[in-house]
């Protein structure tokens, strides 16, 4: 059986998963960009006892990482057949609406067909939260609509606050008791966290979903922000779960 090293490689971090296409995650591993040299070590590690023989890997953090990785690969997994997966007209069942489906990030496409892939058949916003916000939109018969891209939640508040030692902090599952703040650092918390929930769920009612898929670090932040009780789905690590999606759909129609 063909063994599949998955890569997500963001705008922060570099998340891995070794895993069969029938389902079983046989090891996963994430680092931060400053310490991609420890991938290789996590890999000779992981694939002693299964080697990968193919690789699919989402790359948005540029030329310089995607060498790093190349770099890794052919130390840890040599031979192994790699392909950076873009988006495209089509593919794992869901169609690309873009204008110029290439132009699509590789990123936003990988989360709509895994956000799709939990929840098939149903109009969906999907939403990734990370240095960056992307909401896009999924008809019910399979076709990305498009979205919108928005600072993160992090890239709101920063650019907000004074300076970095000052920067107000939020802890995960927080939630302000009123959205008018009697104090500058809720303040900012308050409008960034407004900003982002609203525009989730500006795109939810615009699209007519009946499902919100979110996603990315600043996810756990915002998910008590938004008014979408019974309608929300939280899910990690929502680009590696489209990327197995494309593994699954493609070794099953061999």
């Amino acid at each position: 059986m063909t063994n599949w090293l998955l890569i997500d490689a963001g705008n922060t971090r570099i998340k891995w998963a070794l895993t069969t296409p029938t389902g079983t995650w046989l090891a996963q591993g994430a680092v931060a960009h400053a310490d991609a040299a420890d991938l290789e070590a996590q890999w000779l590690t992981a694939f002693a006892p299964a080697m990968p023989t193919r690789v699919l890997a989402a790359n948005v953090a540029g030329s310089a990482v995607r060498a790093r990785l190349e770099a890794a690969l052919a130390v840890a997994a040599p031979g192994a057949q790699v392909e950076w997966f873009a988006a495209s007209a089509e593919r794992a069942g869901l169609g690309n609406g873009y204008r110029n489906p290439a132009q699509l990030g590789c990123d936003r496409f990988a989360a709509a067909i895994g956000a799709r892939s939990l929840a098939p058949g149903r109009a969906l916003i999907v939403a990734n939260c990370g240095t960056a916000t992307t909401i896009d939109a999924v008809s019910a018969d399979g076709t990305f609509i498009g979205g919108m891209i928005l600072p993160g939640l992090g890239l709101m508040a920063s650019s907000l606050a004074r300076n970095t030692a000052q920067l107000p902090q939020i802890a995960p599952g927080a939630v302000l008791p009123s959205p008018f703040a009697d104090n500058t650092d809720d303040a900012i918390l308050a409008g960034c966290l407004s900003a982002q929930a609203g525009a989730i769920e500006r795109a939810f009612a615009r699209h007519g979903a009946v499902e919100c898929v979110i996603s990315g670090g600043a996810a756990p932040y915002i998910v008590p922000a938004l008014a979408l009780e019974g309608a929300l789905r939280h899910v990690d690590n929502l680009v590696m779960i489209g990327l197995h999606a494309v593994v699954r759909a493609e070794e099953n129609a061999c």
